[in-house]
């Protein structure tokens, strides 16, 4: 029987246009970007077995950022560049059509992504046997995620530590995760 793995599945551009539009109010700079090393390594860490990276990117365009694109393979990330028509959110779909595909084979899904177009394929993954998570800035989610009932919900910033510095966010933080030294 193969060994089990943690399918990372990366909507990056919901990602990072949460942190921009959303945290920052402004194009991030790339100090402030997510290190994606960190998510690959906090789903190996979360579920202890191999981990899949699979980073969903819009080429409709017809081009590639080629140095991201040779940092993802160098995070060993498989970069997936998708291509369509402009009324068509590429991403969402490849994402969607890749949860239906993973629904049929054995592993774990961390999904990094805000975004509810994922909720039916994630609910589906919900009633088998794996652990299913959702990562992102938890206050950003679509509220249709808490609905689910056994996803594990992680937060790209304090769980996952994906961050160099810390972000200018305002949330509800539980008292028993409040370190004081953050704000000093």
């Amino acid at each position: 029987m193969p060994e089990t793995v943690t399918y990372l599945i990366v909507d990056g551009e919901n990602i990072d246009a949460t942190l921009g539009n959303s945290v920052l109010e402004r194009r991030p700079a790339p100090a402030e970007r997510p290190r994606w090393e960190r998510l690959r390594e906090f789903a190996h860490q979360t579920w202890q077995q191999p981990v899949k990276g699979l980073f969903f990117l819009n080429a409709s365009t017809g081009a590639l950022p080629m140095p991201f694109v040779r940092a993802l393979l160098s995070m060993d990330y498989r970069p997936i560049p998708l291509a369509g028509t402009p009324d068509q959110k590429v991403v969402d779909l490849g994402i969607q059509r890749t949860l239906e595909a993973i629904a049929h084979r054995p592993g774990n899904v961390l999904l990094a992504s805000h975004d509810g177009d994922f909720l039916p394929q994630i609910d589906q993954l919900l009633h088998g046997d794996r652990q299913v998570g959702v990562v992102g800035f938890k206050e950003f989610l679509n509220a249709g995620f808490a609905d689910l009932a056994g996803l594990q919900v992680f937060d790209i910033e304090e769980d996952a530590g994906c961050f160099t510095n810390v972000l200018p966010r305002v949330r509800i933080i539980d008292l028993d995760d409040f370190d004081p030294e953050r704000f000093l």
